[in-house]
């Protein structure tokens, strides 16, 4: 039962506890009661709008690799709570691989790309040299978007 108010919710945040209770064939308080504990479980992390990249102006993606100068633990923390702070980086993975992160950036279009590379990415701690894609079509897009501050 859970599954099935997950998927609900997933295709819907926004439905109402009586809408959701019907769709599962529940009634609205274990419903309710069911939503309350997976929450407290952290299994729904919150609740949110999905916007359009293309509508607010931020349709261009460059997949970025990382190679780091070091890797020791705590030169990984001072990156990690670096690119943290850079809204353009809307997921930052840790790699194990030829390389040591790899970065999915979203910009307005290529020239805004570029100084987002130069003065946010370049200067975080400990990186040694990058490599950039760029995405020419989005073939399966589940992100959600990140507004730059």
């Amino acid at each position: 039962m859970d599954y099935a108010i997950l998927a609900e919710l997933a295709r819907d945040g926004r439905l109402s506890v009586t809408e959701l209770a019907a769709r599962v064939g529940l009634s609205k308080t274990p419903v309710q009661a069911r939503m309350r504990r997976l929450e407290t479980a952290g299994v729904i992390a919150g609740y949110r709008a999905i916007l359009s990249p293309v509508r607010m102006n931020l349709a261009h993606v460059a997949f970025v690799e990382l190679r780091l100068t070091d890797t020791r633990e705590a030169a990984l923390q001072a990156f990690n709570k670096a690119v943290r702070a850079i809204p353009e980086i809307e997921e930052c993975h840790m790699i194990a691989g030829g390389f040591d992160y790899l970065l999915k950036v979203r910009t307005t279009d290529i020239t805004d790309y570029r100084r987002v590379l130069a003065e946010r990415i370049s200067t975080l701690p400990h990186v040694a040299s990058s490599s950039t894609y760029v995405a020419m079509e989005a073939v399966k897009d589940n992100a959600v978007v990140s507004l730059p501050k």
